[in-house]
């Protein structure tokens, strides 16, 4: 389907660009990295490496790698199990941009 888009595209957002998708499913692709940029800040603002939140949240240090480098999508399961030590929980708020949608955030 994407044949050859490691050689056209050689940072995310032109591969991203190279997708043509629509705003609606890059919405999503922009919440998610968000919510994925806010988890590893607040990992890095507890001090804590990825070992350290694996012992006290019950997930595997490869796992909370991997979430962090955006390499699949997020459970909401693991993300609540992982924000817990930190000091976080998710909330669904209503987005006052976009009318009657939905948005995630992290609230301490």
């Amino acid at each position: 389907m994407y044949k050859g888009w490691y050689m056209m595209a050689t940072h995310w957002n032109d591969f991203k660009e190279s997708l043509n998708l629509p705003p609606e499913e890059e919405e999503l692709i922009n919440l998610e990295e968000s919510l994925i940029a806010a988890v590893v800040e607040a990992r890095e603002q507890s001090g804590l490496t990825q070992k350290q939140l694996s012992e006290l949240c019950g997930i595997k240090q490869p796992v909370i790698a991997r979430l962090e480098k955006a390499a699949h999508s997020p459970q909401i399961n693991s993300m609540i199990r992982i924000l817990k030590p930190l000091g976080y929980t998710l909330a669904v708020v209503k987005d006052a941009s976009q009318g009657s949608s939905k948005s995630v955030s992290l609230g301490g």
